[in-house]
Protein backbone atom coordinates (compact mmCIF):
# COMPACT_ATOMS: atom_id res chain seq x y z
CA UNK A 1 0.00 0.00 0.00
CA UNK A 2 1.34 3.38 -0.60
CA UNK A 3 2.62 5.31 2.32
CA UNK A 4 0.42 7.98 2.61
CA UNK A 5 -2.37 5.58 2.41
CA UNK A 6 -1.13 3.45 5.17
CA UNK A 7 -0.75 6.90 7.22
CA UNK A 8 -4.44 7.86 6.70
CA UNK A 9 -5.12 4.40 7.89
CA UNK A 10 -3.03 5.34 11.01
CA UNK A 11 -4.87 8.44 11.86
CA UNK A 12 -8.26 7.30 10.82
CA UNK A 13 -10.19 10.52 10.73
CA UNK A 14 -9.65 12.91 7.84
CA UNK A 15 -11.07 16.30 8.30
CA UNK A 16 -13.01 17.84 5.64
CA UNK A 17 -12.37 21.36 5.28
CA UNK A 18 -14.19 24.26 3.54
CA UNK A 19 -12.12 27.39 4.14
CA UNK A 20 -12.83 30.81 2.65
CA UNK A 21 -9.55 32.61 4.21
CA UNK A 22 -6.22 31.19 3.71
CA UNK A 23 -5.14 32.84 6.90
CA UNK A 24 -7.13 30.35 9.37
CA UNK A 25 -5.33 27.62 7.75
CA UNK A 26 -2.44 26.92 9.88
CA UNK A 27 -3.88 27.58 13.35
CA UNK A 28 -6.76 25.44 11.67
CA UNK A 29 -3.94 22.58 11.18
CA UNK A 30 -2.14 23.23 14.80
CA UNK A 31 -6.00 22.91 16.46
CA UNK A 32 -6.22 19.78 14.49
CA UNK A 33 -3.05 18.20 15.35
CA UNK A 34 -3.31 19.59 19.34
CA UNK A 35 -6.69 17.39 19.23
CA UNK A 36 -5.08 14.10 17.94
CA UNK A 37 -5.60 14.41 13.91
CA UNK A 38 -2.45 15.31 12.60
CA UNK A 39 -4.52 15.37 9.11
CA UNK A 40 -6.54 18.12 6.59
CA UNK A 41 -8.68 17.21 3.17
CA UNK A 42 -8.68 21.31 2.30
CA UNK A 43 -11.78 21.42 -0.51
CA UNK A 44 -11.66 22.89 -3.92
CA UNK A 45 -14.92 24.22 -3.28
CA UNK A 46 -13.56 27.80 -2.16
CA UNK A 47 -10.91 29.92 -3.80
CA UNK A 48 -8.98 30.11 -1.26
CA UNK A 49 -8.05 26.20 -0.70
CA UNK A 50 -4.94 25.82 -3.13
CA UNK A 51 -3.46 28.64 -0.71
CA UNK A 52 -4.49 26.77 2.07
CA UNK A 53 -2.83 23.90 0.97
CA UNK A 54 0.11 25.21 0.50
CA UNK A 55 0.09 27.34 4.04
CA UNK A 56 -0.29 24.01 5.90
CA UNK A 57 2.28 22.02 3.61
CA UNK A 58 4.30 24.89 4.52
CA UNK A 59 4.42 25.49 7.78
CA UNK A 60 2.42 22.44 9.41
CA UNK A 61 4.41 19.69 7.55
CA UNK A 62 3.71 17.50 10.55
CA UNK A 63 -0.43 17.31 9.16
CA UNK A 64 -0.43 15.34 6.33
CA UNK A 65 -2.52 17.39 3.92
CA UNK A 66 -4.63 16.84 0.89
CA UNK A 67 -7.31 18.33 -1.33
CA UNK A 68 -10.65 17.42 -1.75
CA UNK A 69 -13.39 18.13 -4.43
CA UNK A 70 -11.12 17.91 -7.37
CA UNK A 71 -12.62 17.65 -10.50
CA UNK A 72 -10.31 18.61 -13.69
CA UNK A 73 -6.49 17.60 -14.47
CA UNK A 74 -5.69 21.45 -13.81
CA UNK A 75 -7.01 21.26 -10.33
CA UNK A 76 -5.44 17.80 -9.73
CA UNK A 77 -2.10 19.98 -10.90
CA UNK A 78 -2.79 23.03 -9.16
CA UNK A 79 -3.42 20.81 -5.83
CA UNK A 80 -0.07 18.77 -6.26
CA UNK A 81 1.91 21.78 -6.64
CA UNK A 82 0.53 23.32 -3.55
CA UNK A 83 1.43 20.70 -1.88
CA UNK A 84 -1.30 18.35 -1.67
CA UNK A 85 -0.15 14.56 -0.60
CA UNK A 86 -3.31 13.00 -1.83
CA UNK A 87 -5.94 13.90 -3.90
CA UNK A 88 -9.95 13.26 -2.84
CA UNK A 89 -12.75 13.77 -5.86
CA UNK A 90 -16.36 13.48 -5.45
CA UNK A 91 -16.71 11.01 -8.17
CA UNK A 92 -14.75 8.51 -10.33
CA UNK A 93 -13.00 10.63 -13.27
CA UNK A 94 -9.78 8.29 -15.20
CA UNK A 95 -8.43 11.49 -16.03
CA UNK A 96 -7.91 12.86 -12.98
CA UNK A 97 -6.87 9.48 -11.55
CA UNK A 98 -4.39 9.16 -14.79
CA UNK A 99 -2.57 12.63 -13.50
CA UNK A 100 -2.09 11.81 -10.26
CA UNK A 101 -0.95 8.42 -10.81
CA UNK A 102 1.48 9.86 -13.70
CA UNK A 103 2.78 12.29 -10.50
CA UNK A 104 3.00 9.34 -7.93
CA UNK A 105 -0.24 10.90 -5.72
CA UNK A 106 -2.44 8.76 -4.23
CA UNK A 107 -5.90 9.42 -5.30
CA UNK A 108 -9.10 8.27 -3.81
CA UNK A 109 -12.24 8.93 -5.75
CA UNK A 110 -15.49 8.46 -4.90
CA UNK A 111 -17.65 5.47 -5.74
CA UNK A 112 -20.94 4.23 -4.32
CA UNK A 113 -21.65 1.38 -6.67
CA UNK A 114 -20.03 -2.18 -7.33
CA UNK A 115 -19.36 -1.00 -11.36
CA UNK A 116 -18.21 2.06 -10.13
CA UNK A 117 -15.37 -0.38 -7.53
CA UNK A 118 -14.18 -2.46 -10.45
CA UNK A 119 -13.56 0.80 -12.80
CA UNK A 120 -11.54 1.48 -10.05
CA UNK A 121 -9.46 -1.30 -9.65
CA UNK A 122 -9.25 -1.73 -13.29
CA UNK A 123 -7.29 1.62 -13.00
CA UNK A 124 -5.16 -0.12 -10.28
CA UNK A 125 -6.42 2.15 -7.59
CA UNK A 126 -5.94 0.96 -3.60
CA UNK A 127 -8.94 2.87 -1.84
CA UNK A 128 -11.96 4.52 -2.83
CA UNK A 129 -14.38 7.27 -1.36
CA UNK A 130 -17.56 5.89 -0.49
CA UNK A 131 -19.96 8.75 -0.60
CA UNK A 132 -22.24 9.20 0.24
CA UNK A 133 -21.57 6.57 2.87
CA UNK A 134 -25.01 6.96 5.02
CA UNK A 135 -27.17 8.04 1.88
CA UNK A 136 -25.31 5.53 -0.38
CA UNK A 137 -26.80 2.52 2.51
CA UNK A 138 -24.06 3.33 5.29
CA UNK A 139 -22.26 0.46 6.20
CA UNK A 140 -24.70 -2.71 5.92
CA UNK A 141 -24.28 -1.88 2.25
CA UNK A 142 -20.79 -1.45 2.30
CA UNK A 143 -20.28 -4.33 3.97
CA UNK A 144 -21.97 -6.26 1.34
CA UNK A 145 -20.70 -5.03 -1.70
CA UNK A 146 -17.18 -4.93 -0.87
CA UNK A 147 -17.05 -8.39 -0.11
CA UNK A 148 -16.56 -8.87 -3.33
CA UNK A 149 -13.49 -7.00 -3.85
CA UNK A 150 -11.03 -7.54 -0.79
CA UNK A 151 -8.54 -6.02 -2.65
CA UNK A 152 -10.18 -2.35 -2.67
CA UNK A 153 -9.87 -0.25 1.08
CA UNK A 154 -13.10 2.58 1.49
CA UNK A 155 -12.68 5.91 3.02
CA UNK A 156 -16.94 6.30 3.56
CA UNK A 157 -17.25 9.95 3.78
CA UNK A 158 -21.29 11.59 3.88
CA UNK A 159 -23.20 11.46 7.08
CA UNK A 160 -20.38 10.28 9.37
CA UNK A 161 -20.13 12.13 12.56
CA UNK A 162 -19.09 11.11 16.18
CA UNK A 163 -21.86 8.55 17.02
CA UNK A 164 -21.41 6.42 14.13
CA UNK A 165 -17.04 6.58 13.20
CA UNK A 166 -16.82 4.20 15.62
CA UNK A 167 -18.96 1.27 13.38
CA UNK A 168 -17.21 2.21 10.47
CA UNK A 169 -13.75 1.67 11.82
CA UNK A 170 -13.87 -1.53 12.76
CA UNK A 171 -14.78 -2.24 9.60
CA UNK A 172 -11.45 -4.14 8.96
CA UNK A 173 -11.91 -2.41 4.67
CA UNK A 174 -12.57 0.93 6.26
CA UNK A 175 -9.35 2.69 6.10
CA UNK A 176 -10.26 5.81 7.46
CA UNK A 177 -13.00 7.81 7.68
CA UNK A 178 -13.89 11.45 6.16
CA UNK A 179 -16.24 14.03 8.20
CA UNK A 180 -16.54 17.86 8.76
CA UNK A 181 -18.03 17.97 12.24
CA UNK A 182 -15.21 19.19 13.90
CA UNK A 183 -14.20 21.40 11.56
CA UNK A 184 -17.98 22.92 10.93
CA UNK A 185 -17.73 26.66 8.90
CA UNK A 186 -19.09 28.79 11.52
CA UNK A 187 -15.99 27.28 14.46
CA UNK A 188 -13.53 28.08 11.16
CA UNK A 189 -15.17 31.71 10.72
CA UNK A 190 -15.17 32.63 14.08
CA UNK A 191 -11.82 31.09 14.97
CA UNK A 192 -12.82 28.63 17.76
CA UNK A 193 -10.13 26.58 17.18
CA UNK A 194 -9.86 25.51 21.33
CA UNK A 195 -13.59 23.94 20.30
CA UNK A 196 -12.40 22.67 17.20
CA UNK A 197 -9.15 20.71 19.15
CA UNK A 198 -11.54 19.56 21.80
CA UNK A 199 -14.20 17.66 18.99
CA UNK A 200 -11.02 16.69 17.54
CA UNK A 201 -10.04 15.59 20.66
CA UNK A 202 -13.52 13.86 21.17
CA UNK A 203 -13.74 12.18 17.78
CA UNK A 204 -10.46 10.46 18.28
CA UNK A 205 -11.55 8.43 21.48
CA UNK A 206 -14.89 7.77 20.19
CA UNK A 207 -12.74 6.31 17.27
CA UNK A 208 -10.48 3.97 19.27
CA UNK A 209 -12.89 3.69 21.95
CA UNK A 210 -10.32 3.44 24.43
CA UNK A 211 -11.49 1.49 28.21
CA UNK A 212 -10.54 -0.45 30.77
CA UNK A 213 -9.97 -4.14 29.75
CA UNK A 214 -8.34 -5.68 33.36
CA UNK A 215 -6.56 -4.44 36.06
CA UNK A 216 -3.98 -6.82 37.90
CA UNK A 217 -2.77 -4.80 41.54
CA UNK A 218 0.11 -6.94 42.80
CA UNK A 219 0.60 -6.77 46.83
CA UNK A 220 2.63 -8.24 49.21
CA UNK A 221 0.29 -8.08 52.19
CA UNK A 222 -3.12 -10.39 51.89
CA UNK A 223 -5.40 -7.65 54.14
CA UNK A 224 -4.59 -4.94 51.40
CA UNK A 225 -5.14 -7.27 48.45
CA UNK A 226 -8.88 -8.11 49.98
CA UNK A 227 -9.41 -4.35 50.38
CA UNK A 228 -8.26 -3.39 46.93
CA UNK A 229 -11.06 -6.02 45.93
CA UNK A 230 -13.79 -5.09 48.13
CA UNK A 231 -13.19 -1.98 46.59
CA UNK A 232 -13.29 -2.65 42.70
CA UNK A 233 -15.95 -5.53 43.27
CA UNK A 234 -18.37 -4.37 46.11
CA UNK A 235 -18.05 -0.35 45.68
CA UNK A 236 -17.24 0.80 41.75
CA UNK A 237 -18.84 -2.68 40.64
CA UNK A 238 -15.96 -3.65 38.36
CA UNK A 239 -14.99 -7.44 38.05
CA UNK A 240 -12.49 -6.78 35.43
CA UNK A 241 -9.41 -7.24 38.25
CA UNK A 242 -7.04 -9.25 39.45
CA UNK A 243 -5.07 -8.99 42.75
CA UNK A 244 -1.59 -10.82 42.31
CA UNK A 245 -0.14 -11.54 45.76
CA UNK A 246 3.55 -11.34 45.66
CA UNK A 247 6.68 -10.23 48.05
CA UNK A 248 8.39 -7.09 46.55
CA UNK A 249 6.27 -6.69 44.08
CA UNK A 250 8.68 -4.58 40.65
CA UNK A 251 5.74 -3.03 39.88
CA UNK A 252 2.29 -2.16 41.64
CA UNK A 253 0.08 -3.99 39.08
CA UNK A 254 -0.95 -4.03 35.10
CA UNK A 255 -3.40 -2.01 33.13
CA UNK A 256 -4.79 -3.61 30.53
CA UNK A 257 -6.72 -1.05 28.13
CA UNK A 258 -9.20 -1.91 25.39
CA UNK A 259 -9.63 -0.15 21.88
CA UNK A 260 -11.37 -0.51 18.78
CA UNK A 261 -7.97 -0.58 16.73
CA UNK A 262 -4.85 -1.38 18.22
CA UNK A 263 -2.82 -0.23 15.01
CA UNK A 264 -4.20 3.02 15.15
CA UNK A 265 -4.05 3.20 18.90
CA UNK A 266 -0.34 2.80 18.57
CA UNK A 267 0.32 5.05 15.93
CA UNK A 268 -1.53 7.52 18.33
CA UNK A 269 0.02 6.86 21.23
CA UNK A 270 3.52 6.74 19.45
CA UNK A 271 2.50 10.14 18.16
CA UNK A 272 2.42 11.38 21.58
CA UNK A 273 5.81 10.17 22.05
CA UNK A 274 4.89 6.44 24.17
CA UNK A 275 7.22 3.56 23.18
CA UNK A 276 6.00 0.11 22.98
CA UNK A 277 7.91 -3.48 23.27
CA UNK A 278 6.65 -4.63 19.54
CA UNK A 279 8.96 -8.00 19.74
CA UNK A 280 6.56 -8.92 23.13
CA UNK A 281 3.28 -8.23 20.79
CA UNK A 282 0.96 -11.18 20.78
CA UNK A 283 0.52 -11.62 17.37
CA UNK A 284 -2.89 -13.16 15.99
CA UNK A 285 -4.15 -15.62 13.04
CA UNK A 286 -3.98 -12.82 10.44
CA UNK A 287 -0.47 -11.44 11.33
CA UNK A 288 -1.86 -8.66 13.46
CA UNK A 289 -1.08 -7.32 16.89
CA UNK A 290 -4.20 -8.25 19.49
CA UNK A 291 -1.95 -7.24 22.53
CA UNK A 292 1.27 -4.92 22.72
CA UNK A 293 3.00 -3.65 26.19
CA UNK A 294 4.31 -0.01 26.38
CA UNK A 295 7.97 0.02 27.14
CA UNK A 296 8.13 2.24 30.24
CA UNK A 297 5.92 1.85 33.79
CA UNK A 298 3.43 4.82 34.75
CA UNK A 299 3.24 5.43 38.35
CA UNK A 300 4.26 2.25 38.82
CA UNK A 301 1.86 0.56 36.36
CA UNK A 302 2.62 -1.38 33.12
CA UNK A 303 0.23 -0.86 30.40
CA UNK A 304 -0.85 -3.25 27.91
CA UNK A 305 -3.07 -2.52 24.63
CA UNK A 306 -5.90 -5.04 23.80
CA UNK A 307 -7.43 -4.88 20.78
CA UNK A 308 -11.03 -5.72 21.93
Amino acid sequence: MHPVLKRLGEIGIVPVIKIDDAQKAVPLARALIAGGIPCAEVTFRTAQGPQAIRRISDEAPEALVGAGTVLTIAQADEAIEAGARFVVSPGLNPKVVERCAERGIPVIPGCATPSEMEWAIGLGLEAVKFFPAEQAGGLEFLKAVSAAYPQLKFMPTGGINANNIARYLAFDKVIACGGSWMVAPDLIESDDFEKITKLSREAVQAALGFSLAQVVLASPVEEDALRAAGLFFEVLGLSCFEILKTAAPRRKGILTIGTNSLARALAYLQGKGFAFDMNGAEIGATGKPLSVAMKDDILGFALRLLQN
